[in-house]
């Protein structure tokens, strides 16, 4: 029969969706163009800059230091008594310093904080990356769930138009009710509403995949059928085990925790001595001056050690430690915090991608039957013994199953990069992955 055929047309439908023109792009391709639009992910590049740059100034507390200093100034002395009429003079003067630290504590911390910020600013770029990466998936699945949708619902309201014509002619030569016209008209109308709304939603979806890459009326590229979903390896303590050593989240806990721990070193740094290598190299030219006449100049070198050993501040030095510590101790709840989050997270998504599997497996099942019923349904209508209220329930059920099961096979890979994610193990590989699922 024609719906049946349809029926089996719907897969090739979807795949081909739209005949696939020659803008359609890839999972990567979207990706590609989000990281060079997207205002939060590049928020997040310039903040990695700025604090490679804030790491990089802590290694000045190592380094030499030197100035230049120079100055001049002109007196003019007039007196009615001769002797005391100097008329005018002045100096010049120019002074080189260089200073070296030897032994600073203090310094020593804050220039290997300096080399934890660059670590931390890392990490927080590879979170931003993944990040990115799930909203791009989200995005692009998202519309691919909205455009099978849009086609199923297109697809069922051709099939109830049909079983509306037919309930008309049935009632016309009277081998009907007028009850199969009016059920069969009330769901062509509800299916037309359903029509209109999937046909928004497809707009709204798109949108905000454009919001996210910067395309405008964004194309993705639908799956390839059959479609063979990846399975999933290992159980969850495979997924837990690399956790702790390369999650972006557990990684700036843990960096935050050894900064805590330099903090409280510099604190504690306020009680010992410090000790610089000093030097100046000073010229003077005087132009005479108050006492004589005569021009003299002067070179002056100078080399020493400056030595600073606190003995009391108020006590702030050991406050000042009390509350590193305590500090120090909040970091370390925040690492055992972050762990158990990323655990739980992993657990849950590795969860979520065993039932999503078991449920495209069952939805599959579900699909081919509720096949089978609806073409077992049209026949007995056709034979008098199904009404046709019968035949409008089936051809639901069956475009409802469908419609599941695309979206459950979008959750499923759409779960994978978000366990990945949610490991801290996502790459852009895993979009590359992803990528080979889809028609060409």
């Amino acid at each position: 029969m024609k719906i049946l055929r349809l029926l089996t047309l719907i897969p090739l439908m979807l795949a081909l969706c739209g005949a696939l023109p020659a803008s359609a792009q890839s999972l990567i391709d979207l990706y590609q163009s989000a990281k060079a639009f997207d205002a939060g992910y590049q928020a997040a590049r310039s903040l990695f800059d700025a604090s490679l740059a804030k790491g990089e100034q802590a290694r000045a507390a190592l380094l030499p230091s030197a100035h230049l200093a120079w100055g001049m100034n002109r007196t003019h002395i007039s007196s009615d008594t001769a002797a005391f009429d100097r008329g005018n003079y002045g100096n010049q003067s120019a002074t080189l310093m260089a200073s070296q630290p030897i032994y600073r504590p203090a310094n020593l911390a804050i220039a290997r904080q300096g080399s934890k910020q660059v670590e931390l600013a890392q990490a927080q770029l590879q979170a931003a990356e993944q990040d990115l990466m799930v909203r791009v998936s989200q995005a692009y699945f998202d519309v691919l769930a909205a455009q099978d949708s849009l086609n199923l619902v297109k697809s069922q309201k051709e099939a109830v138009a049909e079983q509306l014509a037919s309930a008309k002619r049935n009632f016309e030569v009277g081998t009907s009710t007028i009850t199969d016209t009016r059920e069969a008209q009330a769901r062509f109308d509800l299916v037309l509403a359903q029509d209109i709304a999937a046909d928004n939603d497809v707009r709204i979806k798109i949108l905000v995949l454009d919001q996210l890459t910067g395309k405008s009326q964004s194309t993705p590229k639908p799956l390839k059928f059959p479609v063979i979903l990846p399975a999933i390896t290992g159980d969850v303590t495979t997924w837990l085990s690399p956790s702790d050593s390369i999650h972006p989240l557990i990684r700036q806990a843990r960096i935050g925790l050894e900064m805590a721990q330099l903090e409280t070193q510099k604190a504690q740094a306020g009680n010992k001595p410090t000790l610089d290598l000093t030097g100046s190299y000073n010229i003077t030219h005087n132009n005479g001056s108050a006492i004589t006449t005569l021009d003299y100049r002067s070179n002056v070198t100078s080399i020493g050690l400056n030595l600073n050993w606190p003995l009391f501040a108020g006590f702030s030095i050991q406050n000042r430690i009390k509350e590193t510590l305590a500090l120090e101790e909040k970091s370390r709840s925040d690492l055992d915090a972050a762990r158990r989050g990323v655990a739980l997270a992993t657990r849950s998504a590795f969860l979520g991608v065993q039932s999503g599997l078991s449920q495209v497996q069952a939805l599959e099942a579900a699909q081919a039957s509720s096949q089978s019923a609806l073409a077992a349904t049209q026949l007995g209508y056709s034979v008098g013994v199904r009404i046709n209220i019968d035949v409008l329930n089936s051809q639901s059920l069956m475009f409802d199953t469908k419609t599941k099961l695309a979206k459950a096979r979008y959750d499923v890979l759409l779960g994978t990069l978000k366990l990945r994610f949610a490991d801290g193990s996502l790459q852009e590989d895993d979009l590359k992955t992803i990528n080979t699922l889809l028609a060409l």
